[in-house]
C-alpha cells in the first residue's frame, strides 16, 4: 500500500472510523468531512500524524493536507471507506461520500453567496494582485515623504534633499497616479469584460488632455469636471457597465467585424457615460460633501473630529478626497496652517489599529497575516491603500470598525483644539513635523487614541469568524 493510503487509514481511525463519516470532499489544500458525532474525533491523534499539516472544526472538519497530497489522500481516503462498510441497508460507496460532500459543500457556499459576501469576494479579487505593489510603492513613498515634509519644516536642505524626493515620487507615481488604470483591468478580469478595455475606462476617469483652457463641462451644473473625480468607485461601476455593454455586443455583433466593432462601440458609449454621468454624479456628491464639512468644523469641538475621521475613508475610496485640497489651501493661506487635515489623518491610523487586531485574532490565516504584516508599515506612513483594498474592505465588518477607530482619534484632536498642519501631505506618522506651532504631541495622542480605539473595536466586535479559520 502508498504512504497516501497509510496516511488515509489513520486519519479514518483518529475520526471514529468509516462509520463515523457521513459524506467528504476534498478541496485544493484540505479534506472536509462531514461527521456523525464529532465526540468520537481523536483529535490529538489526528494532529500528531504524520503528514497532517493541522485541523479545522468549522461547518465540516476539516484536515489540512497540503496541495497535491490532499488530492491522492482524498483518493484513499475513499478506497478506506469502502474497504469497511458503514453497516445498514448497504455500505455507501466512495463515490456517492465523496457526492455528498461535493453537494453539502455547494449547498454551504449557496448559502453563504449572498450579494455583500459575493461584493465583497469580487472587491478581494480586484485588489489584492495590488498589494505587493502598494506594499513596495507605498513604503518608498513614506519615505518621500518624511523627507518632504521636513524640507518644508526647514529641518532638512531643499537643494540637498529635493532631488531624492522627486526621484522617489516618480517611483510613488507609477502606481498611484494610475491606480485607476490597473484597477479598471483587474475590475474587467473579475467582471467578464477584457482586461485592456477596462484599463481604457480606468484611465478615462484621469480626463488627460483636459486642461483649464479647453475643460469638459459637468452637463448637469455646467462646472468643469476635474481628473480623478468618482474615484475607484466610479472605475468599478464603469468597469461592470463595461462587462455588459460587451457581453451584449458579442451576441449580436458578426464575428467577422467583432474584433473591430465591439471594442470601438463599447470603449463609445461607456466611456460617453464615465465623462458624462458617472463623475458628475461624484461631482455632485462633492459639492454637498464641501457643505457638510463646513458645517462640521462649524459645529467645532470632539464631534467634529469624530465625524470628519469617521468619514474620510469612505471619500478616499469615492475618490472625493480631492475636493478637500482647496479647503486645505485657503485654511492655510488664511491662517497658516489646516485644522481640517490633523482630524483626517485619524482616519489610517484607525486602519492601523484595526489590522494589528485582525493579526493578532487571525494569527492561525497565514495569507492575511502575511498580507498585514506586509502592510502595516505603509499605513504607519500614512499610506492607507494597501490596508484598505487588501485587508479591512475585504472582510467588510473590519473597515467599518477601522473607520470608528479613525473617529475616536479625530474626536481626541478636536477636543484638543487648534490642532493643524503648515502643509498638506500624507498622514500618519509622516505629518508629525507638519503640526504647527509645536502641537506635535497632541497630534501623536490622536494618533495613538485611533490605535488603539481601531484595535479595540475591531477586536470585540469587527473580527469575522470565517478570516479566523487556519489557512496556509
Amino acid at each position: 500500500m502508498s504512504k497516501y493510503y497509510d496516511l488515509a487509514v489513520q486519519i479514518s481511525k483518529a475520526l471514529g472510523g468509516s462509520s463515523n463519516v457521513s459524506s467528504y470532499t476534498n478541496c485544493m489544500t484540505r479534506l472536509r468531512v462531514n461527521v456523525v458525532d464529532r465526540n468520537r474525533i481523536s483529535e490529538e491523534v489526528l494532529k500528531k500524524i504524520d503528514g497532517v499539516l493541522g485541523v479545522v472544526d468549522d461547518e465540516t472538519y476539516q484536515i489540512i493536507l497540503g496541495p497535491g497530497v490532499v488530492t491522492k489522500v482524498a483518493e484513499e481516503f475513499g478506497k478506506v471507506l469502502e474497504a469497511n462498510p458503514t453497516g445498514g441497508e448497504g455500505p455507501a460507496s466512495a463515490e456517492q461520500l465523496q457526492a455528498k460532500g461535493a453537494q453539502i459543500k455547494a449547498e454551504l457556499k449557496k448559502k453563504n453567496d449572498t450579494p455583500f459576501k459575493n461584493f465583497l469576494r469580487k472587491i478581494g479579487s480586484i485588489f489584492i494582485p495590488l498589494i505587493p505593489a502598494f506594499v513596495g510603492a507605498g513604503l518608498i513613498a513614506g519615505i518621500g515623504s518624511i523627507l518632504a515634509n521636513n524640507i518644508t519644516a526647514g529641518n532638512l536642505d531643499a537643494g540637498t534633499w529635493q532631488q531624492y524626493v522627486t526621484i522617489l515620487n516618480v517611483i510613488k507615481n507609477a502606481i498611484f497616479s494610475y491606480l485607476v488604470i490597473y484597477v479598471g483591468i483587474n475590475a474587467a478580469k473579475e467582471f467578464g469584460a477584457t482586461p485592456s478595455l477596462g484599463g481604457v475606462i480606468g484611465g478615462v476617469t484621469l480626463l488627460t488632455g483636459v486642461t483649464a483652457e479647453l475643460p469638459i463641462s459637468n452637463i448637469f451644473t455646467g462646472t468643469p469636471l476635474t481628473s480623478g473625480q468618482g474615484g475607484i468607485i466610479g472605475v468599478l461601476i464603469a468597469v461592470w457597465i463595461l462587462a455588459i455593454v460587451e457581453k451584449y455586443l458579442r451576441k449580436v455583433i458578426p464575428d467577422a467585424v467583432d474584433i473591430i466593432v465591439t471594442p470601438t462601440i463599447a470603449l463609445l458609449v461607456v466611456g460617453l457615460v464615465t465623462i458624462f454621468f458617472i463623475m458628475p454624479f461624484a461631482g455632485f456628491i462633492s459639492s454637498n460633501l464641501i457643505g457638510a464639512i463646513n458645517w462640521t468644523l462649524e459645529v467645532g469641538g470632539a464631534f467634529s473630529g469624530f465625524v470628519l475621521g469617521t468619514a474620510f475613508l469612505p471619500l478616499v475610496m469615492l475618490g472625493l478626497h480631492q475636493v478637500l485640497t482647496p479647503i486645505h489651501i485657503e485654511m492655510i493661506n488664511s491662517s497658516g496652517m489646516t485644522l481640517l487635515l490633523p482630524m483626517l489623518a485619524m482616519a489610517g491610523a484607525g486602519q492601523v489599529g484595526a489590522s494589528l487586531a485582525l493579526w493578532i485574532r487571525c494569527k492561525k490565516n497565514r495569507p492575511l497575516a502575511n498580507m498585514i504584516k506586509g502592510a502595516l508599515p505603509v499605513g504607519i506612513l500614512g499610506i492607507g491603500e494597501p490596508l484598505i483594498y487588501g485587508v479591512t474592505l475585504p472582510l467588510g465588518r473590519p473597515f467599518i470598525t477601522a473607520c470608528l477607530g479613525g473617529g475616536i482619534g479625530g474626536a481626541v484632536i478636536g477636543l484638543f483644539g487648534n490642532v493643524g498642519a503648515i502643509a498638506i501631505g500624507p498622514s500618519g506618522v509622516a505629518l508629525i513635523p507638519l503640526i504647527a506651532n509645536g502641537l506635535w504631541l497632541k497630534y501623536v495622542i490622536g494618533l495613538v487614541a485611533a490605535y488603539v480605539g481601531g484595535f479595540i473595536i475591531t477586536y470585540f466586535f469587527g473580527t469575522p469568524k470565517e478570516a479566523m479559520a487556519e489557512q496556509d
